[in-house]
């Protein structure tokens, strides 16, 4: 036998053991190779990414990490390290990680340097690491082998007072090419940063697009912006043109590589959060958890195609849905923002948007977030909700605390009944189990179970058990200096399985 046609025997043998549902079957034995059906099989890797905290010497921010019980699989690792902090401009910033190595008081271990920042070893039991400062960088992450299925980390950062005062909170994102943030702004009372961070060893390559009321915002300097391997880079977004407007889109995308990208939004009124990507852009939107006590909430939206797109806009509130008066349509022109204050809609009850093609419509793809003020007059606090994809499966939001999460819980649809799971607590405690069943139609908005015997931070695990499509969120609220300081986080299906085709032998392609 000629030597290629030994290199794709083995091949092929590689190929069966890749794959798991190969049925060898030697040519001449009499048998019959027989395809098998695909399986759902777990994830045996997965990455995250972190942004640089902030620019505040004031900002104290907790990292938790956390994987589901469950998973099968090889032992593995989940680890997240700081990624080289850079400039807008290229230059590189000095890095003050801590040094003693002590515990902190959440029962999480102080970062050392060279360390990972967090290091997570079992499923069904989170991890906290605390951070210090203006100069703490980026961190990049990977988890493998049990530990990789649905792994979250949830980024908490507190900063008392001055203009970038709040609760800034972010579920750490997986790197891709392609992201829309909807509800930026380049107002003169706003400082918005996009941040960029590159997990990979060589430098990716991004471009920044603005769009407002009016289309697209010129700029040339958001094109071609290096991001260096392993690093994070800020890029502030008003600096990119020299329009002034209240509601900017901004499109990330990369030319060569991947990046992480989240929006860290500040505001002289109402202080600072960050502002996550929105879902895929589709025909039907859904934004889970509207405070029951927002004081304003103003909803962006845009179309990134050739078409406008016409939307019913409804209330999903406790006991079924709504239009608002006024304010029950919304029309989006082509690569144009859109923007409504739909006011104070919630009315003293939790709730949800919908957003759905109009009658008669197709349903042209749209994506949208929501600005969510707390508050009045110098006790205001803003908080933004991205339009996300349902919990499917599995979804997880880390960083919850004894007292203050609201889990809100939208089925726009059928009725639905989902299992949360409160995970055992970093620094001690057992895992609860409490069932819901959310209405068609409707918003349940509870608060969420706490494990017995909690020390520490734990994770909520939201599984869809019967039913139509679930999408959810959780508002962390923290009372500082008399403000209701709040985060929202989305959660979407944590993909934590991934379906393997079966494979079907064919050594006819080996004859000469």
């Amino acid at each position: 036998m000629k030597s290629s046609s030994l290199s794709l025997i083995a091949g092929a043998v590689a190929l069966a053991a890749v794959t798991g549902f190969a049925a060898l079957t030697a040519p001449g034995d009499g048998g019959t190779a027989e395809a098998k059906t695909a399986a759902q099989l777990p994830v045996e890797r997965s990455s995250l990414l972190c942004p640089a905290p902030g620019l505040s010497e004031l900002a104290e921010t907790t990292y938790t990490s956390f994987t589901p019980a469950g998973s099968g699989g090889e032992a593995g690792a989940a680890e997240l390290q700081k990624a080289t902090a850079t400039t807008a401009d290229g230059g590189k910033k000095g890095d003050k990680g801590d040094k003693d190595g002590k515990k902190d008081d959440k029962g999480g271990k102080k970062a050392d340097p060279g360390k990972p920042v967090v290091s997570l070893k079992e499923t069904g039991k989170p991890v906290t690491a605390e951070e210090s400062g203006a100069d703490t960088p980026a961190l990049v992450g990977t988890a493998t082998g049990r530990l990789a299925p649905g792994w979250t980390t949830q980024q908490t950062t507190m900063v008392e007072a001055g203009s970038a005062r709040g609760l800034l909170g972010v579920s750490c994102t997986a790197p891709d090419t392609d992201f829309w943030f909807p509800a930026a702004s380049t107002s003169k009372s706003r400082e918005d940063y996009v941040q960029l961070t590159n997990p990979d060893d060589t430098a990716a390559v991004a471009d920044v697009e603005l769009y407002g009321p009016d289309g697209s915002l010129k700029s040339d300097v958001g094109e071609g912006i290096t991001v260096p391997a392993r690093s994070g880079v800020p890029v502030l977004i008003s600096t990119l043109t020299s329009e002034v407007t209240e509601d900017v889109t901004v499109h990330v995308t990369t030319r060569t590589g991947r990046v992480g990208a989240v929006i860290r939004t500040a505001d002289e009124k109402t202080g600072s959060d960050w502002l996550a990507a929105s879902a895929t852009p589709t025909g039907t939107l859904v934004l889970p958890g509207i405070p029951a006590d927002a004081t304003s909430v103003r909803l962006v939206a845009f179309a990134p195609g050739d078409a406008d797109a016409d939307l019913t806009v409804k209330l999903m509130g406790k006991t079924g849905s709504f239009s608002p008066v006024g304010q029950n349509q919304l029309h989006v022109k082509s690569r144009m923002t859109a923007g409504v204050d739909l006011k104070d809609i919630t009315k003293g009850e939790a709730g949800s948007l919908l957003l759905t093609p109009a009658k008669g419509e197709k349903g042209t793809p749209v994506v949208a977030a929501l600005r969510v003020v707390r508050g009045t007059g110098d006790k205001q606090e803003v908080g933004y909700i991205p339009a996300t994809g349902p919990v499917g499966a599995r979804a997880t939001v880390a960083d919850n605390r004894d007292k203050g999460s609201i889990l809100s819980l939208a089925a726009p649809g059928a009725t639905a009944t989902v299992k949360v799971t409160a995970s055992a607590g970093s620094g001690g405690g057992e895992q609860t189990v409490k069932k819901y069943t959310v209405k068609g139609g409707t918003t349940l908005a509870v608060t969420p179970p706490v494990p017995a015997g909690l020390k520490g931070g734990y994770a909520l695990t939201v599984e869809t058990e019967s039913g139509g499509p679930v999408h959810a969120s959780r508002m962390l609220t923290v009372t500082q200096g008399g403000i209701q300081m709040f985060t929202v986080q989305t959660l979407s299906d944590d993909n934590g399985t991934v379906e393997v085709p079966a494979a079907e032998q064919d050594l006819s392609v080996l004859d000469d």
